[in-house]
């Protein structure tokens, strides 16, 4: 019998145009055609609480985002047994939503297009303070921490050797809404007195891995991007780590507000009892690589004061950071 990771890497390919095609968030396919006189109008109160029946999901089945860390590939390989897990410990029906390049998983959250959602410390907070969404539980690293770090890496023949020779570099980061990505490596920055005029040039990739690719083929000089996959390629010898952060709030699943209470409380108990070493381990796919490759801890306000601070001071929570263009 093949295993669950053999079964996803055969047929992934398929899989994910079936996704992208049945369970984007943006699809209008699942709103019905209706013929409509043209002088019955709809009041403007009346058109807002149709859109909001329309987004909203079917009985017991809840949509699930996530912010892209690896590749849509890998990611859709490793969030689809983890969303059976949920299904088979709480008893409703989860699909996995990908997010279009017009849109965020922030935003998609706050439109109710999705009912949760794997992200970052930075997506929550902009959904927190735009939308209330609501922090379930933060993942758990290898070491048993409900935290992470960023790292700065360059090419392993780079003359770059510490951070104070970041100045004057060009300098990659991941995802624009990146915790580990941007916000963390930025905060590196500026504790060492580097600002983003400081730079010769800057740029978003979209991810830690373009991030790291961006380096590899020398395009960029520096790549600010979470520690774990840095640390693979540096022990492939692919790149060199020159600074580490502070830790820092691990990612986790958050909530939309408006899904019922007692449903929030079912998947955050099926959240807490997740055991990927052990008891909920069959099936999985390289959890071990994940941001809680040992499961969730309850997710506290407190958690978030420190990066709420930088968030605010370096203007990651203005309503249309998101939107600015890249250099």
């Amino acid at each position: 019998m093949l295993s669950m990771s053999t079964w996803l890497k055969n047929r992934l390919p398929g899989l994910l145009f079936l996704l992208f095609a049945l369970v984007s968030c943006d699809s209008s396919d699942t709103v019905p055609v209706q013929k409509v006189d043209s002088q019955d109008r709809l009041t403007e109160i009346e058109l807002e609480q149709q859109q909001k029946q329309e987004l909203r999901p079917a009985h017991n089945t809840f949509r699930f985002g996530f912010d892209l860390r690896a590749s849509p590939q890998e990611d859709t390989a490793q969030y689809l047994p983890f969303l059976s897990y949920l299904e088979h410990a709480t008893g409703y029906r989860f699909k996995l939503c990908f997010t279009s390049k017009n849109s965020s998983v922030v935003e998609e959250l706050g439109q109710h297009k999705i009912q949760f959602a794997a992200m970052g410390v930075v997506s929550f907070l902009q959904a927190q303070s735009r939308y209330g969404a609501i922090s379930l539980v933060r993942g758990v690293n290898h070491m048993g921490r409900a935290e992470y770090q960023s790292v700065l890496v360059v090419a392993p023949n780079s003359r770059i050797r510490n951070i104070n020779d970041v100045k004057g570099q060009r300098v990659a980061f991941g995802s624009r809404n990146s915790t580990q990505g941007h916000l963390i490596p930025r905060i590196m920055l500026m504790d060492n007195g580097i600002s983003l005029n400081d730079l010769r040039a800057y740029a978003y990739t979209g991810s830690h891995q373009n991030c790291a690719e961006a380096v590899v083929s020398g395009k960029y000089d520096v790549c600010g991007m979470q520690d774990q996959l840095a640390k693979k390629l540096a022990a492939q010898g692919q790149v060199k780590i020159i600074y580490t952060s502070a830790y820092y709030p691990s990612s986790g699943i958050v909530a939309d507000n408006s899904v019922p209470a007692d449903v929030i409380s079912r998947v955050k108990q099926a959240l807490l009892d997740f055991d990927p070493q052990a008891k909920d381990s069959q099936g999985l796919y390289h959890w071990d690589r994940t941001e809680m490759p040992q499961g969730f801890v309850d997710a506290r306000p407190s958690d978030y004061v420190v990066l709420r601070q930088w968030s605010n001071r370096l203007g990651f929570l203005k309503e249309n950071h998101s939107l600015e263009p890249a250099p």
